[in-house]
């Protein structure tokens, strides 16, 4: 038992370092993933393999490659890795979900990530949510932004950019209230941690679309919810309880899966509830005084009278057409209506995965984008410029207005590149294959290596270097399109991709417009 499966990899020719009995390779990443993952490939090539247990992994570094499975076989590689010790509500969302019901839930979904529905995010007028603070002020003219002396300084002339008139979009509302709070920090003249604002930012937006919860969970920390959220983000596995999940899985997951955990089942519960509340909230509301936000949209899709066709993808894909993308499930043609609506189980899973990834994925991007605009100054000069020059023209950022800030977008662009926010992703082999001559037994775990991928010189130069200028309209052309996939790619490609780059563009506009970042001593250069 020990070693029996360790042979799998070699016979189909895929290097690997050697397995240890039981655990396999999993002492190689004991240092992590980013840096080892570089290293195994370096050392056994751009198609190599590792054992964790005694399940295989085929990493895969080569952008045709990577296009092949994620794409051309998709029909062989629909799946993400089991989750075999996820529970409800995550268990639900589309990230879990396999084969036909993944199809029929991504199908719905797809429309309220769509042009429209994010239109509505950042247009609808919403009589609840009026700022709470009204003035009409001019917007600051750029020599007024000033410097402060945080760890990634900011400074401002506060001033407001809506009247009592303007109603606040969702994301809006909640920049105003980020904006408040790094006031108050500016304004201090100490040194703070910056990505505790985003923090608490991206979890008041996630709130409120997707659970229809307003919370300011930086002036409320023990707002329930925000309690609850933190909670979750906190928890992880005991290291050597790992080691023998990953080990004796067919022991350890039914053990575990029986065995009680009084923390998780609390935390499941609550969010559950939080939305079935919702749900019952909203059903007894007239539809005019429904807020237009993600968990609408999927409330909506209940009663839809145009029923959606299960192979209809909007897939996310930088390499081909959404045609060349879209993938109709088996015995099933593209334009076969599916009756079936979203349970609610599956509308509470897909709210509590809007929760993960635009949490974590979110934050991390406004992080990274701040600490490197910090850090190069003669870019962030070039966004306050676009900035200013955009304010002259909008007193209010919606989706439509802020497709005119191009330089903004490549600082997005290349934050993303340099840290994405999956360095990898995964995905299961349902049977024997050969991809570009590269035999793949089936059961085995593709794993496509996105941050390897990103700082390989071959198609970065310089690839250490921050450099938004690889991002121009003439430069994408003349890259590889599957050498850049910070949301994936093909029909399982992330879904949200369109509202993570809103609410990233969004919240930069509007902090820029108030603040500049600068560094100071306690800035790690």
């Amino acid at each position: 038992y020990s070693t029996s499966a360790f042979s799998k990899l070699s016979k189909v020719g895929i290097r690997h370092p050697p397995p240890l009995p039981f655990i396999g390779n999993l002492l190689f990443f004991r240092e992590g993933f980013w840096e080892n993952h570089t290293k195994l490939i370096k050392e056994y090539g751009p198609v190599c393999g590792y054992y964790i247990g005694r399940q295989m992994f085929v990493v895969v570094s080569t952008p045709e490659m990577i296009k092949q499975i994620l794409v051309t076989d998709f029909s062989n590689f629909t799946n993400r890795t089991k989750p075999n010790l996820i529970s409800k509500p995550m268990l639900d969302s589309i990230l879990c979900l396999r084969d036909d019901r993944w199809k029929y839930v991504r199908s719905v979904l797809t429309p309220a990530f769509s042009e429209t529905k994010l239109k509505e995010v950042s247009l609808t007028k919403d009589k609840a949510a009026l700022p709470s603070i009204c003035a009409e002020q001019p917007l600051p003219a750029p020599a007024q932004r000033g410097s402060g002396s945080a760890a990634v300084e900011i400074s401002l002339i506060f001033f407001l950019l809506y009247s009592c008139t303007v109603m606040t979009p969702l994301i809006n509302q909640a920049c105003d209230v980020l904006l408040s709070n790094l006031k108050v920090y500016a304004d201090s003249g100490k040194a703070f941690d910056i990505q505790r604002c985003y923090n608490c930012f991206t979890l008041d937006v996630v709130g409120s679309v997707a659970f229809g919860t307003q919370v300011d969970s930086q002036k409320n920390p023990d707002d329930p919810f925000v309690k609850n959220c933190r909670t979750f983000f906190e928890m992880s596995l005991f290291k050597p309880l790992l080691i023998l999940i990953l080990s004796f899985p067919f022991i350890m997951i039914p053990l575990l899966r029986i065995l009680p955990n009084k923390k998780q089942k609390e935390l499941n519960g609550f969010f559950i509830q939080t939305i079935k509340n919702a749900i019952v909230f909203r059903d007894q509301q007239d539809a005019a005084e429904r807020r237009r936000d993600f968990l609408q949209w999927m409330l909506d899709s209940r009663n839809s009278a145009d029923a959606l066709a299960a192979g209809c993808f909007d897939v996310i894909s930088p390499a081909t057409t959404s045609s060349q993308n879209e993938v109709p499930p088996a015995g099933k043609t593209p334009s076969e209506k599916v009756q079936k609506t979203l349970t609610e189980d599956e509308i509470a899973g897909q709210a509590f995965l809007f929760l993960i990834a635009g949490y974590e994925t979110t934050t991390s991007t406004l992080s990274f984008a701040t600490y490197l605009l910090a850090t190069h100054p003669e870019c962030q000069e070039k966004v306050l410029q676009e900035i200013d020059e955009f304010s002259a023209k909008h007193m209010v950022p919606d989706y439509q207005n802020v497709q005119e800030l191009p330089y903004l977008d490549m600082v997005i662009a290349e934050t993303l590149r340099m840290y994405p926010p999956a360095f990898r992703f995964t995905r299961e082999t349902a049977k024997d294959c050969v991809v570009l001559g590269q035999h793949i037994p089936a059961g085995a775990v593709i794993e496509t290596a996105v941050g390897h991928l990103h700082h390989n010189p071959e198609f970065w130069p310089e690839p250490e270097k921050f450099i938004p200028e690889r991002f121009t309209e003439e430069a994408k052309k003349e890259q590889h399109p599957f050498a850049y996939l910070p949301f994936g790619a093909g029909p399982r490609g992330c879904i949200g991709m369109k509202m993570g780059l809103l609410e990233t563009k969004m919240t930069l506009l509007r902090v820029l417009q108030k603040f500049r970042f600068k560094i100071c001593p306690e800035t790690e250069v």
